[in-house]
């Protein structure tokens, strides 16, 4: 056994360099490592632009003042379930931008640009882990593709929201993203809250799958803290990080195994839940609904319908809803993963999402609550 006495020890270092290793007892169900270049080479070759940078901080800050009650405007993030086809992603960005531009004064529109998908089993992970849906599993091209994806969105002006999975992963994207969320998976995970202790932007935690709520409130609660925990720094050298906390985080109700929890009943029990907790910050002022998942059963007409359903009671002016997710992409529906050239463009591979001509118009329907519900406040 090697004993270190400290890491200024040369001696000991270089002994743990020859002994502490053994190959009879690491890597067993190890099949092949590929060395995979640290984050600073990505951020080298696709750069942050000046414009970029100056989107990412002004829509952070939108997205912050939304949260905390200074912004009356809702907060959409809306787009694919997840990012199979970069070509198709960049189609559908050019088309939200300008809906987005027209709504400008009473949404502010985040896209959806999700790379790493939770399996509850086996299945496809995302175009980071299998960005040609081969079973290749070329992750240093996804990572890239994700990067490049990312910087395009951006070129036309929309601000990105994607879920952080992969505790590594930020290091080579948050720089490129406005909103950030941790899954109904993860929510109770102790590395995800460090994670987004430290994390730029604000983050939404939804609740659990069985329902729970309590379990994201005290997520919000644990990740205004600081916390210390390993990492990796952008040259890909093992770390000490030490984080201040984020203010920012908030609950998102995402529906459960049991049913959807996007009634207003439903909306009025999380609130009080979260006023009974010890979280502060945006969950004093409300939550965000995911029309998707639990919300609807996974079907892209149900979806629509609960984004309706939101629009018309925000119209008449129910309080602690200040953001709306769905997931919406070119042609409504879903197919099985497979390659590029065997799949119907613009159709999601994971879960079904809301065809792009009906998600223009729920996009205006949510505008024109906003508008009704700033008479109402006015009278």
């Amino acid at each position: 056994m090697v004993v270190m006495r400290g890491p200024g020890s040369s001696e000991d270092a270089q002994r743990f360099d020859d002994e502490a290793v053994y190959p009879e007892t690491v890597d067993v169900n190890i099949r092949q490592l590929d060395p995979i270049p640290a984050p600073r080479v990505f951020l080298k070759e696709l750069p942050i632009t000046k414009p970029m940078s100056d989107l990412v901080l002004r829509s952070r800050q939108e997205i912050r003042n939304i949260l905390h009650g200074r912004d009356d405007r809702l907060l959409v993030i809306v787009g694919p379930c997840s990012i199979h086809d970069p070509k198709a992603a960049l189609d559908y960005a050019g088309r939200l931008a300008k809906v987005s531009e027209e709504l400008k004064d009473q949404l502010l529109v985040v896209m959806r640009v999700y790379f790493e998908k939770p399996r509850t089993t086996i299945g496809w992970k995302g175009l980071i882990n299998d960005p040609d849906l081969d079973g290749e599993f070329n992750i240093r091209k996804g990572m890239f593709l994700a990067r490049k994806t990312l910087t395009d969105v951006l070129s036309l002006g929309l601000p990105t929201a994607t879920e952080w999975l992969d505790p590594i992963t930020p290091q080579y994207l948050c720089d490129l993203v406005s909103w950030g969320a941790i899954g109904a998976r993860n929510t109770e995970s102790q590395v995800h809250r460090e994670l987004a202790s430290g994390m730029s932007m604000p983050i939404g935690f939804k609740n659990s799958t069985d329902g729970s709520v309590k379990v994201a409130a005290d997520s919000c609660y644990a990740v205004a803290n600081e916390h210390h925990f390993l990492s990796i720094n952008l040259d890909g050298r093992v770390i000490s990080a030490e984080t201040k906390g984020n203010p920012d985080c908030h609950l998102v109700l995402r529906g459960s195994n049991d049913g959807p929890n996007y009634d207003a009943k439903s909306v009025a029990e999380a609130l009080e839940t979260l006023k009974q907790s010890k979280v502060t910050g945006p969950s004093e002022h409300g939550l965000v609904i995911d029309a998707a998942h639990g919300n609807c059963g996974k079907d892209e007409v149900r979806e629509a319908e609960v984004i309706e359903n939101i629009a018309g009671r925000l119209a008449k002016g129910e309080p602690g809803i200040f953001g709306v997710m769905m997931e919406s992409f070119i042609k409504g529906g879903h197919q099985s993963p497979a390659p590029l050239d065997q799949l119907v463009y613009g159709r999601s591979i994971t879960d079904s999402c809301i065809p792009w001509d009906r998600t223009n118009e729920l996009l205006h329907t949510l505008s024109d609550a906003i508008a009704t519900r700033r008479k109402l406040d006015g009278e």
